[in-house]
């Protein structure tokens, strides 16, 4: 099983991927919570250059608050992370399968939320 819910978008400007995204996760009923841009990071950290590469923490309040009522422990998974990269093909987009990272808690009630949000993930992530 794959634990990321990937496209690729050829020809894109890294900016412009990113507000697509950032609309199709809003358009789910996700918004960005965190944003990392880790090429910034490694430059300011090791004074390394790398291609760009981003990381959205995308939260649905409605899901979450449902996730943390029947396991109340699963913060520490949330948000759901986006990441966009740029490659040689392109803008790569990697969402997070909420399905495949809550493999390891027992408790059916957060995985049957947890195929919810992936449904809606895969949405965006089409969308873009």
């Amino acid at each position: 099983m794959s634990y990321t819910i990937n496209r690729l978008i050829p020809g894109a400007d890294i900016d412009a991927v990113d507000a697509r995204t950032r609309a199709a996760l809003a358009e789910q009923g996700f918004g960005v919570l965190t944003e990392i841009d880790v090429s910034a990071t490694m430059k300011a950290k090791l004074g390394r250059d790398m291609p760009g590469y981003r990381i959205l923490g995308a939260c649905n309040p409605k899901l979450a608050w449902q996730a943390i009522g029947v396991e109340p422990r699963v913060g520490a998974m949330l948000p759901c992370n986006v990441i966009l990269r740029e490659t040689d093909a392109g803008i790569e987009i990697g969402a997070v399968d909420p399905v495949a990272s809550m493999q390891a808690v027992a408790n059916p009630a957060l995985r049957a939320i947890a195929g919810e949000v992936r449904a809606l993930l895969a949405r965006a992530v089409a969308a873009v």
